[in-house]
């Protein structure tokens, strides 16, 4: 069966020299996967991490918010994408979505405003964009932060530009295997304020400040005061080094994803009663294709005979009991019930098996 999500892995001529070097921790290779980051998305201010749940708690932590908190945002995510919040001692406060797209709808996250909401959170499901304007004039509207919950949608565009550039406060990837660009583990967060971006060099690093942890004896020194709290957040140089590989070939596989959903989009036509999930503002990176759908079991289950492996992905995280109990959300009932996913990878022909 053609698997909906397969890691991708380029040649690593240079892995052993870096494993064999004695410099395994974050390093010149972490810094040139930076580089390459900052090229790719154009935005300068980028900090790579070893997680994706490392990258929530940096930014979080980057923007202030403290325990009790309240943080507006989708259910319609992988958990993921929402359990940091949570582990950090913020409260979530569900917003409901357009069940055309699974995104959050922004009339829906307004009204979910309140004098303790410190920051959205926006997911892109499964790679499609969201309404980043309005959301993000949201936030400008009442002082509070955005982030772009990218976990999914590296590579993806909003207006002509990347996702991570879109005028954002905070963007969040996942470089997990499973996603468009992986690192094993890892993750990046982008920031568009300088003053947040050298906050969170600290808070990555344990609150270290590197220009002068340590003296001319290479000894800790004493005089370096460490002024927030921090993480042991910074990517490796052995996972930062496999990121630069990826990036060689980004470009390419996105293309030839865009054009297996192109091919999609006719072929599903004969198959069922399947609309194609649309984003009216951006184009997708197509980690996933898509589909709104009458039945389903029967969908998934249908796709599954001819040989791809069909999913709903998520599951509304607003079931789990340890967000608390909130109100019922008709975007989000409708677009749980009605969204499946196909495979549009890398790894396909560029005409569908079995059609």
């Amino acid at each position: 069966m053609i698997p909906l999500y397969k890691p991708y892995m380029p040649e690593l001529p240079e892995l052993n020299t870096i494993l064999y070097s004695g410099y395994l921790a974050s390093g010149v290779w972490t810094k040139e996967f930076e580089k390459e980051l900052r090229s790719y998305i154009s935005e300068e201010k980028v900090l790579a991490v070893n997680t994706f749940h490392s990258a929530v708690s940096v930014a979080i932590a980057t923007a202030g918010c403290t325990f009790g908190d309240e943080v507006i945002a989708s259910p319609m995510a992988c958990l993921a994408s929402t359990q940091p919040y949570a582990a950090a001692g913020l409260k979530i406060v569900w917003a409901d979505v357009d069940p055309n797209t699974g995104t959050l709808d922004p009339s829906s996250v307004e009204r979910k405003v309140t004098k303790h909401t410190k920051c959205i959170v926006h997911n892109h499901f499964c790679g499609y964009p969201g309404y980043i304007d309005e959301v993000n004039e949201i936030g400008r509207k009442y002082g509070i932060f955005v982030i772009d919950d990218g976990i999914e949608c590296f590579g993806t565009t909003y207006k002509g530009k990347r996702i991570g550039n879109c005028g954002t406060d905070m963007t969040i990837f996942s470089f997990n295997p499973v996603r468009t660009v992986t690192t094993i583990d890892g993750g990046a967060v982008f920031l568009k304020k300088k003053e947040l971006y050298d906050k969170g060099v600290l808070i990555r690093d344990c609150g270290i400040d590197r220009s002068n942890f340590r003296d001319e004896l290479g000894e800790i020194n004493p005089n370096c005061d460490i002024q927030f709290f921090g993480y042991s957040a910074t990517l490796s140089n052995v996972n930062a080094y496999i990121g630069i590989q990826q990036m060689k070939t980004v470009d390419k596989r996105i293309a030839k994803q865009r054009r297996i959903a192109r091919i999609w989009d006719e072929k599903i036509k004969e198959i069922g009663p399947y609309k194609p999930l649309k984003s009216g503002n951006g184009e997708p990176n197509y980690w996933v294709y898509g589909m709104l759908v009458p039945d389903k079991k029967a969908c998934i289950k249908k796709f599954r005979e001819m040989g791809y492996y069909a999913s709903g992905v998520h599951v509304n995280n607003n079931i789990y009991s340890i967000f608390g109990k909130q109100d019922t959300l008709p975007g989000v009932n409708e677009f749980f019930h009605s969204f499946v996913a196909i495979p549009c990878g890398w790894w396909m022909e560029e005409k569908p098996e079995n059609g």
